[in-house]
C-alpha cells in the first residue's frame, strides 16, 4: 500500500491540495491532510515541493494565472473594428474568466494575512487585462469609431460592468441570461462611446 501511495503524481497533488487550500486556506491544511487525500507521503510532497510553503506557492502558480485568459482576449479582440473588439471582449470576458483564481484560501498563508505575493502576480495580471481594455479604445477613438476620451477611465467603466457580472457569478452563484447581460453591456458602453 505503502509504495503504490507514493506514486501519486505531482499533478494529483497539486490539485488535492489547491482544492484544500482553496477551502480552508494555508493554515487550515497540513501536508498530513494532502497526503491523506492525494494517497501519497509526506516523503513526496517534500521531495517534490521542498515543503508546505513550497506547496502552497506551487498551487497558487498554478491556480492563480491569467495567462491563458490574457491571450484569449487578445486573441478575440486582435484585427477587429471597434464595435467589434469590443463585443469579442465582452463575450470572452464573461465566458472565459478564471474564477477559480479568486478562491479565497489562495490568498490567505498564514492566520488571516493576506498573502502578498499572490495578490501581487492577480494585480499585474490585472493591468494586464486592464491595459487590452485601453489598446481596444484608444484604437476606436483613433479611427473615429468612438467618442474622444480618456480610454484609461472608459475601460475602468466597461472593466467595472464585466467584474460586477463576474463577482455575482462568483461569490453569491447569482446567474444571469449571459446573451442578455452580454448585449446590455455592449450596447450600454457603444452608447456611451458614441
Amino acid at each position: 500500500m505503502q509504495a503504490a501511495s507514493e506514486k501519486a503524481s505531482p499533478e494529483k497533488i497539486l490539485r488535492v491540495a489547491g482544492r484544500l487550500f482553496a477551502e480552508r486556506g494555508f493554515s487550515n491544511v497540513s501536508v498530513r491532510d494532502v497526503c491523506r487525500e492525494a494517497s501519497t507521503t509526506a516523503p513526496m510532497i517534500y521531495y517534490y515541493f521542498g515543503n508546505k510553503r513550497g506547496l502552497f506557492d506551487a498551487v497558487v502558480n498554478r491556480r492563480i494565472s491569467m495567462h491563458a485568459f490574457i491571450e484569449r482576449l487578445r486573441t478575440s479582440t486582435k484585427g477587429r473594428d471597434g464595435r467589434q473588439a469590443v463585443s469579442s471582449f465582452v463575450e470572452t470576458y464573461l465566458t472565459s474568466f478564471p474564477e477559480n483564481a479568486f478562491d479565497p484560501g489562495l490568498y490567505i498563508s498564514a492566520s488571516a494575512k493576506l498573502d502578498s505575493d499572490s495578490a501581487e502576480r492577480m494585480s499585474k495580471q490585472l493591468d494586464e487585462v486592464h491595459r487590452i481594455a485601453i489598446s481596444i479604445l484608444e484604437k476606436g477613438i483613433s479611427a473615429s469609431e468612438f467618442r474622444k476620451t480618456d480610454p484609461a477611465k472608459a475601460a475602468d467603466c466597461l472593466i467595472g460592468m464585466l467584474n460586477r457580472v463576474i463577482f455575482q457569478r462568483i461569490h453569491f452563484s447569482k446567474t444571469r441570461d449571459l446573451e442578455n447581460t452580454k448585449s446590455f453591456i455592449i450596447d450600454f458602453f457603444m452608447h456611451a462611446m458614441k
